[in-house]
C-alpha cells in the first residue's frame, strides 16, 4: 500500500485503487518473456513501450501512457487492490526464486524511488546521506543507504517513525524544526554537512531547507512533488539536483534484486502490518496515524505463516 489512503482521508472515490504489486501471472496471452505461473513485480503505471523513455526502461517518465481498459475493453483491472490486473509483460519484472513474495513486493515504492537516487547520486560506502521524512518512501532510503554501506542522518518527527528509522540503520534522527538543525548536521559531519540527501517529506517548507544541510558539491534527489529551491544557493553550492521518480527495472533489475537479497532483515522490519483485502478501510485508517512503515495488502487475506511470523518479529523487537 502507498499514498491511496489520503484519497480515502479526502473522501474522493475510485475504482481502480493501487499502483503497485507482485502477483502470479495468470493469463501470459502471447508474452514471450513470460508464462503463466511467473511470480512478478508489477511497475506502476502503462508506458507505451516505444518512445524514448521507454525504450531507455524509464517507462514512468512516458508521456504517451496506454489506455488498458480502452484496449482490452474491459471496465476495470488497472488498480492493484484486486484479485486480478491487466499489464503489458513489459511492465512486469520476474521475481528470482530464491525471494520470498512479500520481500519482491517492497522493490516497487518502497525501496524503488530512493534506490534510484543513491544510483543518481553514486552514494558509496562511508557517505554520509541526509533523508528527509521517514514515511515509508523514506525509510526505504534509509535502508538503501545503510545497506549500501552509507551513514544516514534522517529528519523526522513522528515518534513511530524515529524509532522505526533508527532500527531500520539510521545512526542519528533529527527534529527538521530545531532551530539548531543545521549546527547539529555540521556537527555530525566535520563541520562541511552530508554527502548526499533525499527529500521524501513532502513538505513544501522541506526542500530549501535540505539543500543548506549538504556540503558544498553534495548531491541531492527529490522524490517530493512539493516546495521550491532557490537558484542561487543551488550554484552558490555547486550541487547536482536529481528529480527520482521511480526505478529502471530494465537496467537495473538484477541490481534490485540483489538490494532485495541484501536487505532482507531490513524489510522484514520494515513490513510493520498486514491486511486482507476486506480489512483496507482500517489499513487506511492506521496509515493516517503515521504509525506503520510498509503496510502489504492480501487480496485473499493474509496468510498465516506470515501472521506467525510477524507476530514473532513483534516479539522479537
Amino acid at each position: 500500500m502507498c499514498t491511496e489512503w489520503q484519497g480515502w482521508r479526502a473522501g474522493t472515490h475510485s475504482c481502480e485503487l493501487g499502483h503497485e504489486a507482485v502477483g502470479l501471472v495468470v493469463d501470459a496471452a502471447q508474452s514471450t518473456r513470460l508464462k503463466a505461473g511467473d511470480r512478478v513485480i508489477v511497475m506502476p503505471h502503462a508506458g507505451c513501450g516505444a518512445c524514448p523513455a521507454c525504450e531507455a526502461g524509464e517507462h514512468i517518465h512516458c508521456t504517451q501512457q496506454r489506455d488498458l481498459l480502452a484496449e482490452t475493453g474491459s471496465s476495470s483491472g488497472i488498480g492493484t487492490y484486486s484479485d486480478y490486473l491487466l499489464k503489458p509483460d513489459y511492465l512486469l519484472h520476474k521475481v528470482p526464486d530464491d525471494i520470498e513474495t512479500d520481500h519482491a513486493a517492497m522493490a516497487v515504492c518502497a525501496l524503488g524511488p530512493s534506490f534510484t537516487a543513491m544510483e543518481r547520486m553514486g552514494v558509496v560506502a562511508g557517505e554520509t546521506v541526509l533523508v528527509s521524512g521517514c514515511g515509508a518512501v523514506g525509510l526505504g532510503a534509509v535502508i538503501n543507504a545503510s545497506t549500501i554501506g552509507a551513514r544516514v542522518i534522517a529528519l523526522e518527527l513522528h515518534p513511530y517513525r524515529v524509532e522505526l528509522a533508527r532500527a531500520l540503520g539510521a545512526e542519528h534522527v533529527l527534529d527538521p524544526r530545531a532551530p539548531d538543525l543545521l549546527e547539529q548536521v555540521e556537527a555530525l559531519t566535520g563541520g562541511y554537512g552530508a554527502d548526499a540527501g533525499i527529500e521524501t517529506s513532502n513538505n513544501p517548507l522541506a526542500p530549501p531547507r535540505v539543500l543548506e544541510l549538504l556540503r558544498a558539491r553534495g548531491r541531492l534527489s527529490f522524490v517530493t512533488w512539493s516546495g521550491e529551491l532557490p537558484v542561487k544557493r543551488i550554484t552558490g553550492k555547486g550541487l547536482d539536483i536529481h528529480g527520482c521518480w521511480h526505478w529502471n527495472h530494465d537496467r537495473f533489475g538484477d541490481a534490485m534484486m540483489q538490494r532485495v537479497r541484501d536487505a532482507r532483515p531490513l524489510l522484514d522490519r520494515l513490513t510493520t502490518h498486514r491486511f486482507g483485502l476486506d480489512d483496507v478501510e482500517k489499513a487506511f485508517a492506521l496509515q493516517e496515524t503515521g504509525a506503520c512503515g510498509k503496510v502489504l495488502l492480501y487480496p485473499a487475506g493474509v496468510p498465516e505463516d506470515k501472521r506467525q511470523r510477524h507476530s514473532a518479529l513483534e516479539e522479537a523487537l
